[in-house]
């Protein structure tokens, strides 16, 4: 099965506009992450999916793979569609293009996965909370699993809730959601079709849609500490972390 990744890079942005072009020692963020993802052994083809011509140009200038797309896209994932309306490949993998660190391994792992349980539409990535502070934060989504592996339901909230001594809550059994997702390509485009599910409005989560249809969603655990860009201060954390492992 032929798999192909989609960065797609949204110039606008509520707490750090214009953040996919912010420097990181000498280079943009884009470029970071497409250097990064471009050492996945899975991938075909890496492309961009831009909405401002300044980032298309910009992407171009260091040799990628980018095409434009509409603004008005109402997530990633329809912005990720358009971009490989035209485009054969059997998985489509959703790569955020504000995770300057990504390991390509992980995508690897997500590809094989995707290609192993032919029940599954779609494959995301989890990781073991790490803390009560993160397990009780609402912008941490979290997630429950089956036996297989496969998600039951995300949430804002902290799931599974312990009814009975919860100050003895032991968070590293739950985990979190990271924002990663490869899905089969003919089911991309049926999802962008439907609708805007009751749990995905009541959540504000897109991945609930998928499982209010009745699909099922594979897992990959990891161990990798993300960093996403979403404030100055993350800047400042890639950063230290760029010049801490000799990557600046």
């Amino acid at each position: 099965m032929k798999a192909i990744g989609v960065l797609p890079a949204r110039w606008a942005s509520t707490r750090l506009p214009g953040k996919v072009l912010v420097d990181l020692y000498g280079k943009p963020m884009l470029q970071r992450v497409w250097e990064r993802v471009k050492q996945s052994k899975e991938l075909s083809a890496v492309i961009i999916a831009c909405d401002e011509p300044h980032v298309m140009e910009k992407a171009l200038s260091f040799g990628a793979t980018a095409v434009m797309t509409r603004k008005d896209h109402p997530s990633g994932s329809d912005r990720v569609a358009e971009a490989v309306a035209n485009i054969d490949a059997d998985i489509v993998v959703n790569i955020q293009a504000d995770e300057p660190l990504i390991d390509p391994l992980l995508i690897d792992e997500l590809v094989k996965a995707l290609r192993a349980d032919t029940s599954c539409v779609m494959a995301t990535v989890i990781k073991r909370c790490a803390t009560v502070e993160e397990f009780n934060n609402p912008n941490v989504v979290k997630v429950v699993i089956d036996h297989d592996h496969c998600a039951l339901y995300f949430s804002r909230a902290s799931i599974p809730f312990k009814r009975d001594d919860a100050a003895g809550t032991d968070v590293t059994k739950y985990f979190k959601h990271l924002g990663i997702y490869a899905y089969r390509r003919e089911f991309l485009f049926k999802y962008c079709t439907w609708p805007k599910s009751f749990l995905e409005s009541e959540e504000c989560l897109e991945q609930l849609r998928v499982l209010e249809a009745g699909c099922k969603i594979k897992t990959v655990e990891t161990h990798m500490n993300a960093i996403g860009v979403d404030t100055p201060d993350d800047v400042k954390r890639v950063e230290q972390y760029l010049k801490s492992n000799g990557l600046a």
